[in-house]
């Protein structure tokens, strides 16, 4: 067995990241819900409570266990509610569709309504923008939600109800899952079919360029960011076509099929070809500290060698329909970026970062703060990396700060 020493990984168990440290306070209940949506999605939620609560806090994540969320033992015991939902794309998403998502949270968020005085929506990591997202379409004014995914089909969330929350509390929140990806995804590779291809001239991780042999830390000229800003961009625009390329071939094949009914038309207009992103743990930051300066230590959020974990099968938007990247992950396409969804955001907010956060850093917190439209907004600052470590710092102390404003603002 490989000693934490020869580990590139963060984590000593990655699955266990979000789940909460310490147990639930005594005769808490859970209850176990099943949600189903309009479109026929089944999402599952987790009920938490000790009976009396006038307020629950939900969270949720496009894709991640939020059943176990470390934050609901502190909620559970300062007075409130928790109701944990997960999605149903549950650990998936190579076809996740932010959009149809929406509808998950508007079943959760319902749930809540019909039992409890105050729903407050907790935004995590990605349920940060998710939450954003919803709520930018439930107070939207009435006929005018999104009509298509990012796609272009049709999708009109003007059908479908969509109950508000009452205030929302973002804890390590980014702004998108495309915009972290903007940010992250290797621009040196030339040739989307091969994972070693590289332009040496925009490699991150050449020492000609700025690097330096790890955990040292690397400094990149401002010239050569401005070149790797430009082409990361570059890229994504890339697979964006790319992504547009393989949708058009089918809705075409779909429509040959409607006319000849045959069987090769039928297969063509079903069949999706998965596309495989390669290199997507390279951002600046993760090895240059003077870059965006926080308290955070070497590396990215997978490991304290993004150098050789860029190359392996770890890392987001490895492999991803055609729909999903330009919906999730396609800093240039997506309809879940906070800097489109948060003026729309106007309810009273908490914005809680942990200062030693190596996903998440100060420039994107102030994004998100200075794109919502609440003239409400608490900033906070809490000791910690991305998931709260060291718990008894991290954790603990963003739920101090959590419970400590909704008790606030009740």
């Amino acid at each position: 067995m490989a000693t934490a020493r020869h580990r590139v990984g963060r984590y000593e168990n990655p699955y266990e990241v979000a789940e909460w440290h310490r147990p639930l306070p005594a005769v808490t209940h859970c209850e176990p819900v099943k949600l189903v949506t309009p479109d026929r999605g089944l999402a599952h939620g987790w009920h938490y409570h000790r009976g009396g609560e006038d307020t629950a806090v939900m969270l949720m994540h496009p894709r991640a266990n939020f059943s176990r969320h470390y934050t609901v033992p502190g909620l559970v015991e300062a007075g409130f509610a928790a109701f944990c939902v997960n999605s149903r794309w549950l650990n998936n998403d190579s076809s996740l569709i932010h959009e149809r998502v929406l509808l998950d949270v508007a079943e959760g968020v319902k749930w809540i309504r019909e039992r409890y005085e105050r729903v407050v929506l907790l935004g995590n990591s990605g349920g940060g923008s998710l939450f954003t997202f919803y709520l930018s379409q439930a107070l939207a004014p009435e006929g005018e939600r999104l009509t298509a995914l990012a796609t272009g089909d049709p999708f009109d969330l003007n059908a479908f109800e969509m109950p508000a929350a009452d205030s929302v509390a973002y804890v390590a929140a980014h702004p998108g899952e495309g915009h972290y990806l903007l940010r992250a995804i290797d621009p040196s590779v030339v040739e989307e079919g091969d994972p070693l291809s590289c332009d040496t001239e925009l490699d991150l991780y050449d020492p000609a360029n700025g690097f330096a042999e790890p955990p040292a830390p690397s400094h990149y000229s401002e010239p050569f960011l401005a070149r790797y800003r430009a082409a990361q961009r570059n890229r994504v625009e890339r697979i964006d076509g790319i992504a547009r390329e393989r949708i058009a071939r089918r809705n075409a094949a779909r429509d040959a099929a409607r006319e000849t009914g045959s069987v090769a038309d039928r297969r063509a207009a079903t069949a999706t070809d998965f596309m495989l992103i390669y290199r997507t743990d390279a951002d600046p930051r993760y090895v240059d500290p003077s870059i965006d300066p926080s308290q955070r230590d070497y590396g990215s959020l997978w490991g304290r060698r993004p150098d050789i974990i860029n190359y392996g099968p770890v890392g987001f938007s490895r492999m991803v329909s055609p729909e999903a990247w330009l919906s999730t992950w396609s800093g240039t396409a997506s309809q879940a970026e906070i800097a489109r969804t948060g003026p729309r955001m106007t309810l009273p907010a908490l914005v809680v970062e942990y200062t030693g956060d190596n996903a998440i850093f100060p420039s994107d917190t102030q994004h998100i703060v200075d794109s919502l439209g609440s003239t409400e907004i608490r900033r906070k600052s809490v000791p910690g990396d991305h998931y709260g470590f060291p718990a008894e710092t991290g954790r603990d102390g963003a739920v101090e700060e959590v419970v400590a404003w909704l008790r606030a603002t009740t």
